[in-house]
């Protein structure tokens, strides 16, 4: 039996025609995807809103408005993809202490020279603090839930606070169904292109020309994992991205590169390991190596976590069950051997 709709009305204040059109999109297509997405209908005059739904459906919508009327302020435009990462969070049972948290759990915001970062949702949130506490941390999870582009965001931030003096982006030369060898240029040249998403992050934050001038300057330096082997690393920010294409020789040897002043961040996805085969990966390995050492941070992604297209969340979870049936045929299968070995030693 379904809830009863509930008729839910308040206004927005200050009123400013500017801000409420940026608000409901163009041909209200902010409020549309409101709609879509929490199966509510949303009414509006000026800066009078009337939601119908779900009661408790169209509270947490309230919330979301009134944050993405204040996010307004800043930009001329919101953007589809803004108001995706809000509804990302209006689902959870912890909506209302991710928008209003106060005092020591007040939302983290990351600031670099082009741009403000907030992390969204408690786990986001809880991932940044961790690398802001700890000098070792982990971003475990799949693809599209922010862990390398935080990660980066914490590096420029902590770089233009002054806190490090250099930022090292390491990723293991390992090809995801692509042959390297094919690839012109030396190894440096031929691992470039699957750097790429760390570059992005970085044009984004701090432009193009400035992330140029710090490479040129070594402040920033991309290097392949093999490249690390020797180094004692001091002062400095080093990211570890697709991690769970580590050996595990390769991953304790990274770990023991980390100096006085430095802060490492490892991510990866263990359900996307492209080592050869009989290779164990150093992600899955270092999981239950260090998970009871103290001073280290580890963060666990789930699907719901996924801000990217709502497609992508729903192809992760869709990966997700289905190879949890597979495993689930696999123990039926061995069982049924097993009932099989044992009546035939029986006769």
């Amino acid at each position: 039996m379904n809830a009863p709709l509930h008729i839910h009305r308040f206004s927005i204040e200050p009123v400013d025609s500017r801000r409420f059109a940026a608000l409901c999109g163009q041909f209200d297509e902010n409020l549309h995807l409101i709609e879509q997405r929490l199966g509510i209908e949303v009414r509006n005059r000026g800066n009078h809103f009337e939601l119908i739904g779900e009661e408790a459906i169209t509270r947490s919508a309230e919330a979301v408005l009134r944050q993405l009327y204040r996010e307004t302020r800043d930009s001329k435009d919101l953007s589809p993809d803004t108001v995706h990462l809000f509804l990302q969070e209006s689902g959870l049972e912890s909506l209302s202490e991710t928008l209003n948290q106060t005092g020591d759990n007040r939302p983290v915001i990351l600031r670099t020279r082009r741009m403000t970062i907030q992390p969204r949702g408690p786990n986001q949130q809880s991932y940044v603090r961790s690398i802001q506490e700890h000098d070792i941390n982990f971003g475990i999870g799949p693809a599209g839930t922010g862990k390398t582009y935080l990660a980066v965001a914490c590096a420029v931030d902590a770089l233009e606070r002054e806190q490090i003096s250099r930022i090292l982006l390491v990723r293991p030369a390992v090809e995801a169904g692509e042959k390297l060898g094919f690839l012109p240029g030396d190894l440096a040249q031929k691992i470039d292109p699957y750097l790429r998403p760390l570059y992005d992050a970085l044009y984004e934050m701090l432009g193009f020309e400035q992330v140029t001038k710090l490479i040129e300057r070594q402040v920033i330096e991309v290097a392949p994992l093999a490249y690390m082997r020797g180094r004692t690393l001091n002062n400095s920010f080093i990211i570890l991205d697709e991690s769970q294409n580590t050996t595990l020789e390769q991953m304790k040897m990274f770990l023991t590169r980390i100096g006085f002043g430095s802060t490492a961040v490892i991510t990866g996805d263990i359900t996307q390991v492209d080592l050869p085969r009989g290779t164990k990966s150093g992600l899955g390995h270092v999981i239950q190596v260090l998970k009871d050492v103290p001073g280290i941070g580890f963060t666990h992604f789930l699907s719901k976590d996924v801000v990217r297209h709502p497609l992508v969340q729903r192809i992760v979870e869709a990966y997700d069950l289905f190879e949890q049936l597979q495993e689930a045929e696999r123990e039926e299968r061995k069982l049924e051997q097993r009932r099989q070995q044992q009546d035939s030693d029986e006769h």
